[in-house]
């Protein structure tokens, strides 16, 4: 999937991660378990330390584009963010926040030198709420995510299932729905449907159901430098993926099928680098691209 041309320009000119606070959750969570999900959620009592929510930002040619939004402060300083009754007790089980003031989505762009104001495009990995949170401070950008995803949200008890339609369908936000069609790239075997955000082949976004229904990664190919794969919670630490091991949140058996074409891909190009949204070696496998890219950047100018 590299370039033969490693100086060929690129329409991807910077990818970068922020995290906007962090998350602890049950090591069933991470899995692998056996155990069905809401009897581990209510009976464990072992957290993991606390991992990183990350937004990926990619600054390609046609504007800021970024790949998941993070976790909204206001879901750690409003006590009526969350609802009441089963649905509450759902999520006040499934993970421990801590947002400080400076990670919003808005500052933490900031921290790398980016406006808000500048992202065109942000991409739903799916529509859980610590992957939405940014959506009230992007009233210009559009919001692209699969259509079998958004269905979900109409599907019956949406609030046990994670999604929060007060969080997400919000006044004045532009969405578009994508359906995956074929895509005619033997570099992206096994896959073989996706969606060419802006046509050029440098951001694929890809089927991975599993942990929900409609379930997006994100193919981002910058010539001469390795693919990077964004996955959302498909896995929460890659070691796992790259065993073959799934979470213990969502369709096992998706999870698997997702998990083995992602491996499939991997085989067919080695350099792959997976960026889960809650892995903490995510930033670390990141970091030479974005080294490199910067080192690029500033030896054409």
């Amino acid at each position: 999937m590299r370039s033969e041309t490693k100086d060929r320009v690129s329409p991807v000119r910077q990818v970068s991660v922020v995290s906007t606070g962090t998350v602890s959750i049950h090591p069933e969570h991470v899995g692998p378990t056996r155990k069905p999900l809401y009897w581990w959620l209510f009976t464990s009592r072992r957290w993991t330390a606390p991992r990183p929510i990350n937004v990926y930002v990619i600054e390609h040619e046609n504007g800021l584009v970024l790949f998941d939004t993070g976790q909204d402060r206001a879901s750690v300083t409003d006590p009526g963010y969350f609802p009441g009754g089963v649905t509450g007790a759902v999520f006040d089980k499934l993970a421990r926040f801590e947002i400080r003031p400076e990670e919003t989505l808005t500052a933490r762009l900031a921290a790398i030198g980016y406006d808000i104001a500048d992202v065109r495009v942000a991409v739903l990995s799916h529509l859980h709420q610590d992957h939405i949170g940014g959506l009230p401070e992007l009233a210009g950008a559009e919001i692209v995510i699969s259509r079998e995803e958004w269905r979900s949200l109409g599907r019956p008890l949406p609030g046990p299932r994670g999604l929060l339609r007060s969080h997400i369908d919000l006044p004045g936000l532009r969405w578009r729905q994508v359906d995956l069609g074929p895509i005619d790239d033997p570099e992206t075997a096994p896959f073989t449907t996706g969606h060419d955000l802006f046509g050029d082949g440098g951001l694929v976004v890809l089927p991975t159901p599993g942990h929900t229904p409609g379930s997006l990664s994100l193919l981002v190919r910058v010539p001469g430098q390795p693919p990077l794969l964004m996955v959302g919670d498909l896995t929460y630490d890659d070691h796992l993926l790259h065993e073959g091991q799934v979470p213990g949140v969502g369709s096992r058996r998706h999870l698997n099928e997702s998990t083995r074409a992602i491996n499939l891909l991997r085989e067919r190009h080695p350099d792959l680098v997976v960026l889960p949204a809650h892995d903490p070696g995510a930033a670390a496998r990141l970091a030479p691209v974005t080294r490199a890219l910067a080192d690029r950047r500033g030896s054409a100018e």
